[in-house]
């Protein structure tokens, strides 16, 4: 159970490095007049997390165990979705937030995973919560957090970015279509988690 101690304090330093980022981030977009949408789902998004942390603790600490044709790929995925994560970090710069925020006069983020697909980080989110339980089979862990997960991100989280996307001051002033703007939407993210 070594391994999985030292797995879970990496993904520990990993959140707290994130938070870090956030938090400079946060005051850099609100010091600039950024105006923040849907601040009530940041605690239970948070709450979330930490309960994936505690119940990959519970669930391995009872059960769990290395079984290498779960355990390898599962780990493979939770890298990943890691460096999926650290991409769109990189990519949006200071836009990147766990907070909704956008800042007035800037554009849409079009390069990298954003130009591919709509919302990458949630995508890194949702495959490193649904790998790092199973890397010991913790399958009630990685089931909860899917679920939850989804509810939030799919009921709340991305219509709330999405809208707060919709007002970004090039595309509402730009005379763009509707259509235009909602494609632009799916190709960006206005914070990471």
């Amino acid at each position: 159970m070594i391994a999985a101690v030292v797995l879970l304090v990496a993904i520990g330093i990993e959140r707290g490095a994130e938070l870090m980022v956030s938090a400079r981030n946060a005051r850099w977009s609100l010091s600039r007049d950024g105006r923040e949408y849907a601040r009530g789902q940041v605690l239970p998004m948070i709450v979330l997390h930490v309960g994936l942390i505690g119940g990959c603790i519970v669930e391995w600490w009872l059960a769990g165990s290395f079984v290498p044709w779960l355990g390898w790929p599962m780990l493979a995925l939770v890298i990943l979705a890691n460096a999926l994560r650290w991409w769109c970090i990189g990519v949006l710069g200071r836009q990147w937030c766990i907070r909704v925020i956008v800042v007035p006069g800037l554009s849409a983020v079009r390069r990298g995973p954003y130009g591919r697909f709509p919302h990458p980080n949630y995508l890194a989110v949702a495959v490193e919560g649904a790998a790092l339980p199973l890397v010991f089979t913790g399958w009630i862990t990685a089931l909860s957090f899917t679920v939850l997960n989804a509810v939030l991100l799919l009921g709340f989280r991305i219509p709330a970015e999405n809208r707060a996307l919709g007002e970004l001051s090039p595309d509402v002033a730009g005379g763009r279509s509707d259509s235009d703007r909602a494609s632009d939407r799916r190709d960006v993210d206005a914070k990471g988690s």
